[in-house]
C-alpha cells in the first residue's frame, strides 16, 4: 500500500452478522483533493455537530426511570445493575441501525483478532455440524496441520468432554486460548470409526486474507476473504511473486464472493493498487473529520491488463467500495448478483480501557457520487446463482476429419499434439466447480483479445 498520513479516526465497514473491522488510522486526503465528486451536494460540516442538541426531555427520564425500577422489582429473575445498564446502553445503540453497537472488553478482542487476522489457538476453520464440531480446513504450518489433522475431520471430544448440541458453543470457544496452553482433541477422520487422541498446544496463529493462483497461464485469479489491515500489502506481494513467477497476467480476476467488508483503509489499499488515477471513494458525516476523500495515486498492478470483479449478495461494505470504485472508474467488468447495499462508515470510540462504542459516523459514495446505501451495486454482467453439471452424452466414434479412414494428414502438424486437447475438458471441469469463475475467464479472455497488439500479454 501507498504511504499514507494518520487521522484519529478507526473507520470500520462490514456486513451485519459479520464483525467488524476497527482500522488504527485512516488514510488522510492527499492535497488538493478533498473536494467530493461533483455529483455530491452535501453542506459542509464542523467538528462539531450542526446544531446544538436539544434538552432531553425530563418526562423521557422519569418514563427511563420507572421502567428501570419495574424491570428490578418485577421482572421474573433478579438482575443486577450492571447487567441492565449494559442492557440499556446495548438497546439504545441498537435502536439507531444494525451497525452500531456496544463493546465490552470480549468484543474489543474479538475485533482486534479479526483486524489483524492474528489469534491465538490452533490453525483450523471450524464448522458447527449437526451439533458437532466438524474442520473445514487446517491452516499450513500450524499445531493442527503438524497434527495431521485433515479437511473433513471431526472433532468428537475436548479435553475429554464430548462435543454434542448442547455444548458445542462452550467447546468451540475451548479451541482459542493463551500461547503456549494445552489442549487435547479426540478427532475421527472421514470414512473411518477410529478415535484419535492428540496433545497440542496452542499457538498465534496469522490468517492471510489473500489468495493468488494461476487460473490457467496467463490468466490470475485474486481472492480477498476479507479486509484486514494487511490486506492490501499481503495483495502487492502476493501478486508481484505470481507475476514473477509467470510473468505479467493478460487479465485477472478478483474474486470479492461473500466478503463482509472490513477496514476502509484496507479498501482504499486495494483499490489504488488496480488503479493509475482517479477518485477511490468519499466518505461524508456530521463532523469534520468524517469527510474525507481517496484518491489513487500512478502504479497499476497489472498494468491495465483486463479485470472482473466478481460479486454476490455477500459481497458487502469494504468489498463494495472497491467494486464502485473499479466500476466508476472504468478499470474493470463488475460480474455476478448485486452486491449487499451497505454504504455507511462505522467508527470505534474508546470509553476506557476496556469498553468502547461502536457508532456509525458517515456514508461513503463512489466516485460517481452515488450512495450504494440499501440498494447495492449492480453487475454489468449478471450471473444466477446455478451449479453446472456435465451433459450426458454417448460415446462418439467420429469426432473430426482426424477419425475418418484414410484421411489426409496436416503436412505442418507438430509431433505428440493430442488434436482433442482444446481446452474444453479444463473449462468443462472449472464451470462444475465454479460456474461464475468460468464465466468470468471466458470474458476476461475476450477482452485480453480486443487489447491492442502493442500492450497485449
Amino acid at each position: 500500500m501507498r504511504p499514507t498520513s494518520r487521522l484519529p479516526l478507526a473507520l470500520l465497514l462490514a456486513a451485519p452478522l459479520a464483525l467488524a473491522l476497527p482500522a488504527s488510522h485512516a488514510q488522510d486526503t492527499p492535497a488538493g483533493s478533498a473536494s467530493v465528486a461533483a455529483p455530491v451536494d452535501l453542506p459542509a460540516t464542523s467538528s462539531t455537530a450542526t446544531s446544538a442538541p436539544s434538552a432531553v426531555d425530563l418526562d423521557d427520564i422519569r418514563n427511563f426511570s420507572r421502567v428501570y425500577e419495574v424491570v428490578r422489582q418485577a421482572y421474573v429473575e433478579k438482575v443486577d445493575d450492571k447487567t441492565l445498564m449494559k442492557a440499556a446502553i446495548t438497546g439504545m445503540l441498537a435502536g439507531l441501525d444494525p451497525h452500531s453497537e456496544y463493546l465490552d472488553k470480549d468484543g474489543l478482542t474479538q475485533l482486534n483478532e479479526d483486524t489483524t487476522g492474528e489469534y491465538s489457538g490452533l490453525g483450523i476453520e471450524v464448522l458447527q455440524v449437526d451439533g458437532g464440531l466438524r474442520i473445514v480446513s487446517p491452516i499450513d504450518d500450524t499445531p493442527a496441520a503438524r497434527a495431521g489433522i485433515k479437511a473433513g475431520d471431526n472433532i468428537v471430544k475436548i479435553n475429554g468432554t464430548v462435543v454434542d448440541a448442547q455444548n458445542v458453543d462452550e467447546m468451540f470457544r475451548q479451541l482459542r486460548g493463551k500461547p503456549g496452553s494445552r489442549i487435547e482433541l479426540t478427532i475421527v477422520h472421514p470414512n473411518s470409526d477410529k478415535l484419535i487422541d492428540l496433545q497440542l498446544v496452542r499457538e498465534n496463529i496469522s490468517v492471510s486474507s489473500i489468495k493468488v493462483r494461476e487460473l490457467e497461464p496467463g490468466y490470475a485469479y485474486v481472492r480477498i476473504s476479507q479486509f484486514q489491515e494487511d490486506t492490501a500489502s499481503d495483495l502487492e506481494h502476493k501478486l508481484a511473486e505470481l507475476i514473477r513467477k509467470n510473468g505479467a497476467p493478460r487479465g485477472a480476476v478478483l474474486d470479492l464472493r461473500n466478503n463482509p467488508g472490513g477496514l476502509l483503509t484496507a479498501a482504499v489499499g486495494v483499490s489504488d493498487d488496480f488503479l493509475d488515477a482517479g477518485t477511490i471513494v468519499t466518505t461524508r458525516g456530521r463532523l469534520q473529520d468524517a469527510n474525507m476523500s481517496f484518491k489513487a495515486h500512478p502504479g497499476d498492478q497489472l498494468d491495465g491488463a483486463p479485470l472482473i470483479v466478481l460479486t454476490n449478495n455477500g459481497t458487502a461494505s469494504a468489498a463494495e467500495i472497491v467494486s464502485g470504485a473499479l466500476k466508476d472508474n472504468h478499470r474493470a467488468l463488475i460480474m455476478g448478483q448485486r452486491t449487499f447495499g451497505k454504504g455507511v462508515v462505522q467508527t470505534v470510540l474508546p470509553l476506557d480501557a476496556d469498553h468502547a462504542v461502536k457508532i456509525t459516523t458517515a456514508r461513503y459514495y463512489t466516485p460517481n457520487g452515488t450512495s450504494i446505501q440499501a440498494e447495492g451495486i449492480k453487475p454489468d454482467i449478471a450471473l444466477a446463482d446455478l451449479t453446472v453439471n456435465k451433459a450426458d452424452s454417448g460415446p462418439v466414434l467420429i469426432s473430426s476429419e482426424a477419425d475418418l479412414p484414410n484421411h489426409l494428414a496436416n503436412e505442418k502438424a507438430q509431433a505428440g499434439t493430442d488434436i482433442n486437447d482444446d481446452g474444453s475438458a479444463a473449462d468443462g471441469k472449472l464451470a462444475t466447480s465454479d460456474y461464475a469463475l468460468s464465466q468470468a475467464l471466458n470474458v476476461l479472455k475476450g477482452m485480453a483479445l480486443r487489447q491492442p497488439a502493442a500492450v497485449r500479454r
